[in-house]
């Protein structure tokens, strides 16, 4: 039987432009599936309709068509596919593992008592105990998100694991991050959900992606387990840091792909030293 093509992709989100730390991920997802003959996919995770800027998406396309970039097949925009999202998240309803939660971020945040997580406390589950007719009224006129009943989740389930191309077959310990959000109030999905329907429907073999997003695998692999989803392998490539050993963010300042090529930086040279984990021109950073 012939061996599955590998399919690789870059997801990012057009709410600004790319900076080193995006050109060395975009870079890692397209040189693993180039170099085994695969396919290199674009995604635009544009379902946060209050910050994603069309502007931002073009500025995407322009940045990877600079570093020399190409892509297989068309650009896909989340947000056209919210049909999807929300047929998954039925699907969930329906078998009892998703609940309404009304609570605000000051309510959630006043329970400082709540266990902490991977990304910080843990949603006390103060509306899993809501009575269900009594939720179901307050749907229609009080804001809500979606949680994941986790411990309900995790025992439909079972034990599960998903393989990590360096440390191999992984433990999957969604329960560490507790009732997730799977739609939100200001969306009708979230990056979890989201992110795992897309990379089935778009076959991809090969998740790859930071160390950053190491964590949220647990949570996807419970959701392909409950969704009858397939299970990518994944590759969690190391971060680039600045000479302080912080890692190259959006929020930090990190260099622009923009601003380096409008100051009349190489991008063959820039690309060779992102493959090698440098960073040329002065900036100082390094391969975490």
């Amino acid at each position: 039987m012939a061996e599955s093509p590998v399919i690789t992709r870059f997801a990012p989100s057009p709410t600004g432009r790319l900076h080193l730390g995006h050109a060395y991920s975009a870079l890692q997802a397209h040189d693993f599936a180039r170099e085994r003959g695969g396919r290199f996919l674009l995604r635009i995770e544009d379902i946060d309709a209050g910050r994603a800027r069309p502007e931002h998406v073009e500025g995407i396309l322009a940045d990877l068509r600079w570093l020399g970039l190409s892509w297989d097949g068309p650009v896909i925009f989340q947000s056209q596919r919210l049909p999807r999202y929300a047929a998954a998240l039925d699907r969930l309803k329906a078998e009892g593992l998703v609940y309404p939660c009304f609570c605000t971020r000051a309510e959630i945040a006043a329970s400082a008592s709540a266990p902490h997580g991977p990304a910080g406390p843990l949603y006390p589950g103060t509306c899993r105990a809501l009575d269900p007719a009594a939720a179901q009224a307050r749907i229609a006129h009080a804001p809500h998100c979606w949680r994941l009943d986790m411990a309900r989740a995790a025992a439909a389930a079972g034990p599960l694991s998903w393989l990590d191309a360096d440390a191999g077959p992984v433990p999957a310990r969604p329960a560490l991050h507790g009732d997730v959000v799977l739609a939100r109030k200001d969306a009708p999905t979230s990056y979890h959900l989201a992110v795992t329907v897309d990379d089935a429907a778009q076959q991809v073999s090969h998740v790859v992606r930071g160390q950053d997003l190491y964590e949220a695998t647990h949570i996807h692999r419970l959701l392909q387990a409950l969704l009858g989803l397939p299970s990518p392998a994944y590759r969690h490539h190391a971060m680039l840091t600045d000479a302080a050993g912080r890692r190259l963010a959006k929020r930090d300042g990190a260099p622009g792909l923009a601003d380096l090529r409008a100051g009349g930086a190489d991008p063959a040279l820039l690309v060779s030293e992102l493959r090698r984990g440098r960073v040329p021109l002065g900036i100082g950073a390094d391969r975490a």
